[in-house]
């Protein structure tokens, strides 16, 4: 229990997943907030109380479990899942936040224009409205293309990098970056935070110059291939990865419209991080030195046998 009424509560979703474990790491490191970590799996929630965190079950599918998990809550990070659920799964969630008395809610969304067409940033736009028009306090960050992917579903295999936007500039975020920005704005609160919106895409490179660093770094060859939406599509049904269909579908359009220029912006500098962190973001250099070893077994694995 948070025995300072002094001292702000924040809980923290998706408390174990990429982004949100390093958002937990930086906060637990506060002695400004008084941490709540959260997990839709009751057996992971025992697991975290065992260790001695505060932990509490909150499935989004379930809004039963929201309004025990949110009191007393005074900060909420929010991010959810990718499926097309993510819509009524924040709608809800931000009205309990209101009824429990949530003063403060940090939303992680995407580098989308206001009249954008790509269905998952709609979504994320239509959650940001809902969170504005809800009353309470609200900050927005916005992370471009997270350099992780290229660790994921976008990694080299046999020293050749293939990338789904043709020939166009991306922008690109760490995420430890887009971490601290949320534990920063979390810890300092509204006071200073409400009605901002954080953009962070830092770095600006094309596929060619995205090899060309990881060949520097890794001291291997590393090619790119230049594709596009469509090999994208059938990339995706050939892995078999269970990325829901309406969300899959968002990610091509994605694609489809960065290749088509509707998106050129994805291809821009705007990065807030200096001012919200007093340093500067990590570049793609430092952080694919800090991956090499990863880039390295990655880049030297056949593409059968990765399959």
């Amino acid at each position: 229990m948070n025995t300072s009424a002094k001292t702000p509560t924040v809980l923290v979703l998706g408390s174990s997943g990429q982004i949100g474990r390093l958002v937990v790491k930086e906060l637990a490191q506060s002695p400004d907030v008084h941490l709540r970590l959260s997990s839709r799996r009751p057996e992971e929630v025992e697991r975290l109380r065992r260790e001695g965190k505060e932990a509490v079950h909150l499935d989004l599918d379930d809004p039963r479990t929201f309004a025990l998990a949110l009191s007393g809550v005074d900060r909420l990070f929010l991010l959810t899942g990718y499926t097309v659920a993510m819509v009524t799964q924040s709608k809800t969630l931000v009205d309990a936040a209101r009824k429990a008395g949530v003063r403060h809610i940090v939303h992680l969304g995407v580098f989308a224009e206001w009249d954008c067409t790509d269905p998952h940033f709609a979504w994320h736009l239509l959650i940001e409205s809902y969170i504005q028009a809800s009353g309470l306090a609200w900050t927005h960050l916005h992370p471009n293309m997270f350099m992780e992917n290229l660790l994921g579903l976008l990694a080299p295999k046999a020293d050749l990098l293939t990338l789904y936007w043709g020939k166009r500039d991306m922008g690109w975020i760490a995420v430890s970056d887009i971490a601290a920005v949320a534990a920063a704005v979390l810890n300092q609160g509204p006071e200073k935070h409400h009605g901002r919106d954080y953009w962070m895409s830092t770095e600006v490179l094309d596929g060619a110059e995205v090899a060309a660093i990881l060949s520097e770094v890794t001291g291997r060859s590393i090619g790119c291939r230049l594709q596009g939406p469509e090999e994208f599509k059938a990339f995706l049904s050939s892995t078999g990865t269970s990325v829901e269909p309406w969300y899959a579908e968002g990610g091509v359009d994605f694609f489809r419209q960065v290749s088509d220029g509707r998106m050129g912006y994805i291809g821009t500098v705007r990065d807030d991080i200096p001012y919200v962190l007093g340093r500067p973001a990590l570049t793609f250099r430092e952080w694919a030195s800090a991956h090499r070893e990863e880039f390295i077994k990655s880049a030297s694995t056949d593409v059968a046998s990765s399959s």
